[in-house]
């Protein structure tokens, strides 16, 4: 044990205040950090598979409309894509999250290209990032990255799952004005308390009558909120209304590989036009391994979602395009009467009760709750 101060005067103290830069530094006395570990591993994959060229021709053309108009030159493409990975893996969920991060680690210094002396991207990096570049360009990047999974083994591509999540907007309801008049939501209510001979004066008064008056809805037809126009009304995870989204995700259940990934509106129902985002999935992953698309024949072997994806219509069109099984329950399996379906619907809700069932569906369910 130590005895008191005496002891402690052996070791030699480092005191911040006393910390004085030296004039002259060497580049290569810099610290640079460890030179193994997984972002080292993740850039010589990178590296492997030419990912900074590939990304540079899809976006050249995006970038030489603004050669030679003056300010700062623009940040490299391949940079940015490399920050939007370090937000993934290491689940930052802001830009400025990311370019803290970013600046901070010497490792992701290395990764980024960047050395000590030299400043990373900031958070206002990526608001012209993404304005400049479209959809496609993004789509294709994910595509390389996918490819370079293929080919180390990390996209099977034979069980596919899909889910979606709701996340609150960065728009609130006290924010809504109605989309043709642009009227406020409360400016709405005071000119309905003003007709029913409330005191409009009085904020409380107002919001009793707009508690208890009849037909009370927030149509998202006719309300938004301009801060976020894409928001939607709906429920939250806790149950309470609020602006939101619903981010979506079909991924690889062997690997964890995502196959894809959208925002969709949050009023959207799971089965809107699931056989599109399904097939799309699909013919991406016969894509990736070669494959040409053929009806009812795909290397995909099976769907598995929960019971809000359950369809009979849009599982009929997924088994009968490619083939696969779909392990999704059914949540009105105690109500439905198979005698008013069509008998390709009905024949789709059977396998996939059987497919839910098996020794095998359980076990992609249980995998698929794990991503």
């Amino acid at each position: 044990t130590w005895q008191g101060g005496a002891e402690m005067s052996k070791f030699r103290r480092k005191d911040p205040k006393a910390l004085q830069a030296d004039l002259w530094i060497q580049p290569g006395e810099l610290a640079k950090g460890p030179k193994d570990g997984f972002y080292s591993k993740l850039l010589e994959v990178l590296e492997g598979m030419d990912f900074t060229g590939q990304v540079h021709r899809l976006c050249e053309v995006h970038y030489k409309a603004g050669t030679g108009v003056g300010g700062r030159p623009p940040t490299d493409p391949a940079v940015m894509f490399k920050m939007m990975m370090v937000g993934f893996l290491e689940g930052i969920g802001s830009d400025r999250g990311i370019a803290a991060r970013c600046a901070d680690s010497l490792i992701i210094r290395r990764f980024l290209g960047y050395n000590l002396t030299e400043e990373t991207p900031d958070h206002s990096s990526f608001t012209v990032f993404r304005k400049r570049l479209p959809d496609t360009v993004f789509q294709a990047a994910h595509e390389v990255v996918l490819e370079g999974l293929r080919a180390h083994g990390l996209l099977k591509g034979r069980h596919l799952g899909i889910d979606s999540s709701v996340i609150e907007a960065n728009a609130s309801l006290s924010g809504l004005v109605q989309r043709n008049t642009e009227t406020s939501y409360w400016d709405y209510v005071k000119g309905l308390a003003g007709e029913a001979g409330v005191d409009v004066n009085d904020p409380a008064a107002v919001a009793r009558f707009d508690r208890a008056r009849k037909g009370r809805k927030t149509s998202n037809k006719e309300w938004c909120n301009p801060d976020d126009p894409d928001a939607r009304v709906g429920r939250t995870k806790d149950g309470a209304w609020d602006m939101i989204h619903k981010p979506e995700h079909i991924v690889d259940l062997e690997t964890g590989a995502i196959i894809a990934a959208e925002v969709r509106p949050g009023d959207a129902g799971d089965t809107a036009d699931l056989y599109t985002r399904i097939i799309e999935a699909v013919e991406l992953v016969e894509e990736m391994q070669g494959q040409d698309h053929a009806e009812g024949v795909s290397r995909v072997r099976s769907v598995t979602a929960d019971k809000g994806y359950h369809n009979p219509q849009e599982l009929g069109i997924i088994q009968n395009e490619t083939g696969t099984r779909t392990v999704i329950g059914d949540a009105s399996a105690a109500s439905r009467k198979p005698a008013n379906l069509g008998p390709e619907a009905r024949q789709a809700v059977r396998r996939a009760a059987r497919a839910v069932k098996s020794k095998s569906g359980k076990a992609l369910l249980k995998k698929r709750g794990m991503h």
